[in-house]
């Protein structure tokens, strides 16, 4: 993760910044990520919990979701770089410093996220060619991988946006428990069996990598990845247990809630959290701000 991080930084800001500011600059991020940025799937389990222990739990997650909402349209929207990096600081403050997360956990939950933004923008930022051409340059079997001013600007463009829009979304996810956020949804007008398979795969997704981590660890304990044949016979084994697990989990989860009545329809006990004057002053703030951002010249 920290080696594809510092290539793409390389490459897309090679030609575009001094030398020895650049490799400061890819030093600085290979050694984040080194720390703080080793991505594992436990930290996954625990995003209620991240947003029930977050100072921010006790605003109304009505003005969170739809602040949330209208930040991202903005940000995508967005035809300069600076709108992404304004977000991407301000969710910063808010999870972090107001919120309370702490920064190896925030780190560990974009890592996710970011890890897929970086292949799709080596993808974008990469061009082949029949002839060497650009800011940088790599024989491809006969041809030429190349680097343009036009693809770097292009690549920043898109990646800032989507690293707005991510961290955006990320921040409503750590400091709105998930019941909270179904509320918002069904109060807006959502139909229940929307509401009822979103909550439903996000619970599944959870329990799911509990069950694989359970059967990871007991391979393990057994020598089942000693070399990589029997690697790949256990990851295979693995992998088709946790689809006939999965089934019958669903299966008897079913059961259970048929067995409670269930007519369509998951509802949680909420309490009323109102919209403060400084709470809405301060969101309206920060959609102004990002708007006024946007409008920048490119």
């Amino acid at each position: 993760m920290a080696a594809l991080a510092v290539f793409f930084t390389w490459c897309l800001l090679f030609g575009r910044m001094p030398l020895p500011l650049l490799i400061s600059l890819c030093a600085a991020v290979g050694l984040i990520l080194v720390c703080f940025g080793k991505h594992s799937h436990s930290h996954f389990l625990s995003i209620d919990v991240m947003a029930q222990g977050s100072r921010l739990r006790h605003v109304s997650p009505t003005l969170k979701f739809w602040t949330a909402l209208i930040l991202i349209v903005v940000c995508v929207a967005s035809r300069n770089v600076a709108t992404g990096v304004f977000l991407v600081a301000v969710m910063f403050v808010l999870v972090v410093i107001v919120g309370g997360l702490d920064f190896r956990e925030y780190i560990h939950f974009l890592m996710l996220p970011v890890s897929f933004l970086l292949v799709a923008g080596i993808a974008i930022l990469f061009d082949v060619s029949a002839e060497p051409a650009g800011v940088l340059k790599f024989p491809f079997f006969g041809l030429w991988l190349t680097v343009s001013d036009y693809s770097q600007a292009r690549t920043t463009l898109i990646v800032s946006r989507a690293f707005g829009a991510v961290s955006c979304l990320c921040s409503l996810s750590l400091t709105t428990p998930m019941p909270e956020i179904t509320g918002v949804l069904r109060r807006a007008g959502c139909p229940d069996v929307m509401i009822d398979l979103m909550y439903l795969i996000y619970r599944y997704l959870f329990i799911l990598l509990a069950i694989h981590n359970d059967m990871y660890t007991a391979a393990g304990s057994r020598l089942g990845f000693r070399d990589y044949r029997t690697s790949i016979q256990s990851t295979g084994k693995i992998y088709s247990n946790l689809l006939v697990r999965g089934y019958r989990f669903a299966a008897v989860n079913f059961d259970a809630m048929e067995s409670r009545c269930y007519d369509s329809g998951i509802r949680f006990l909420e309490r009323g959290k109102r919209v403060a004057a400084g709470q809405a002053w301060f969101a309206g703030l920060i959609v102004s701000t990002a708007i006024g951002v946007s409008l920048l010249p490119m």
